[in-house]
């Protein structure tokens, strides 16, 4: 099966500081038919390329620039997600380190539709060797005049600047970004209002990660007809997958929307190491859905994998061995999650703590039948109280584990014997 490489075309074949070079092979021509174009005919492309958010819950791009370029204040802003702080996701370091022009000429797109004259970058702390890479590929566009002061003679300007975050994974929540870009402690706000109204600096901001931004530009170059040949009905073009885990072959792939989960396990990947058995997949990265080995014959798209209880987010699946027990692997996500709460709500500040709390006595060997529909019922009320995403996705992986993989947790109350959590005989720590 191979890949089909919008996305990651220019991957290893450009010198990614070099705008020039980024020009050579195709790059800022459709900023340039951007710059002919009104905001609403850009807007009207995206809405016809059927482009949906590549970082969460799949949400259509077009909206948020209609609802950005609709509002009242003139002063608009332009904001790339570039924290990528879920854990095994790898695509967007790939994205900004081996071609960064693709992500400024979408923000400057975004821009021309929105009516925005600044865009922020907000960069993973621990992103460090990317940031001399982006600042001098914008550096070099810029004394180019393809972006900057004046675009290409148009008379629009579009200035693009770097923050960088201190590592807090909340901050991929949008409002909490916004938050960490004024100077503040990184915490989501109260909605509504939502940021299209009441964004950065209190102004309308438009916001996407790196990936759905780095589509701009494709969608305006080669038509919205073209994009809608790849993926799905309900979720054109492709997706960058981050595969880790118990697999052969690591790393990240760009296939359309549709691809068979089973295929790139198996025949991109190269099966289970060491001819172990599948044991489960988690799909989405650590907030994502735990699922077993006879449910990853299913279509990795938006409305698919939203259907079976996960979500598609980032595109990260990692792969689980039977060298690995799943209680083991939530409580890790657990811990996770708890030592990464903004604390500013009780539901995710107590409510993380106390999940960790009662899959940990199960871990150990000590929990009881009760436990589940305490577990249950907790993330539950996470899920539907919680003030912003951290909240809400840390009941996904205990929720579907519980669901797929019930059977190991009744193993660990009823402390039969499990080779990872077990101390030797059988003895739970």
């Amino acid at each position: 099966m191979r890949e089909v490489h919008v996305l990651l075309k220019n991957r290893g074949k450009i010198d990614p500081k070099n705008a020039q070079e980024y020009a050579e092979n195709g790059g800022f021509e459709a900023l340039r038919k951007a710059l002919s174009m009104s905001g609403a005919e850009i807007i009207e492309e995206v809405k016809k390329s059927g482009l949906r958010g590549r970082g969460g819950a799949g949400f259509p791009t077009y909206r948020k620039m209609e609802f950005t370029a609709g509002a009242a204040d003139p002063v608009r802003y332009i904001v790339c997600n570039a924290d990528e702080g879920e854990p095994g996701t790898n695509k967007d370091r790939i994205l900004l380190s081996t071609d960064p022009c693709a992500i400024f000429e979408g923000m400057a797109i975004a821009g021309l539709a929105v009516g925005a004259h600044v865009g922020y970058i907000y960069l993973r702390a621990e992103y460090t060797y990317i940031f001399p890479v982006m600042q001098a590929a914008l550096l070099h566009a810029e004394s180019l005049g393809y972006l900057g002061k004046n675009m290409m003679g148009s008379g629009y300007d579009f200035e693009i600047k770097f923050r960088s975050g201190a590592g807090a994974y909340v901050c991929g929540e949008e409002t909490a970004l916004f938050e960490s870009i004024e100077g503040k402690r990184g915490e989501p706000r109260f909605r509504p209002p939502c940021p299209s109204i009441h964004g950065l600096f209190g102004k309308p901001t438009m916001l996407n990660n790196v990936e759905t931004l780095a589509n701009l530009a494709p969608i305006i170059k080669n038509g919205a007809e073209w994009y809608r040949t790849l993926g799905t009905e309900g979720s054109p073009g492709t997706k960058l997958f981050t595969v880790c885990g118990n697999v052969v072959r690591r790393g990240v792939f760009e296939f359309p929307m549709g691809v068979n989960l089973k295929d790139i396990i198996y025949e991109v990947c190269g099966g289970i190491q060491d001819g172990h058995k599948l044991l489960g997949v988690q799909t989405g990265g650590t907030s994502g859905a735990i699922i077993n080995a006879d449910q990853i014959d299913m279509t990795l798209d938006i409305d698919s994998v939203s259907a079976s209880g996960g979500r598609l987010g980032c595109g990260t699946i990692l792969v689980i061995d039977d060298r690995n027990c799943i209680v083991d692997i939530v409580l890790n996500n657990l811990d996770f999650f708890r030592g990464e709460s903004c604390g500013k709500c009780t539901p995710c500040r107590e409510g993380g703590q106390q999940l960790y709390n009662l899959v940990n006595r199960i871990a150990t060997g000590h929990g009881a039948i009760q436990d589940l529909e305490k577990i249950d019922e907790l993330a539950e009320t996470m899920r539907l109280t919680a003030l912003c995403g951290l909240g809400h996705s840390t009941a996904v992986p205990v929720q579907t584990s519980i669901q797929n993989f019930r059977g190991a947790y009744l193993k660990h109350i009823d402390r039969d014997y499990c080779p990872v959590c077990s101390e030797g005989g059988g003895i739970y720590r």
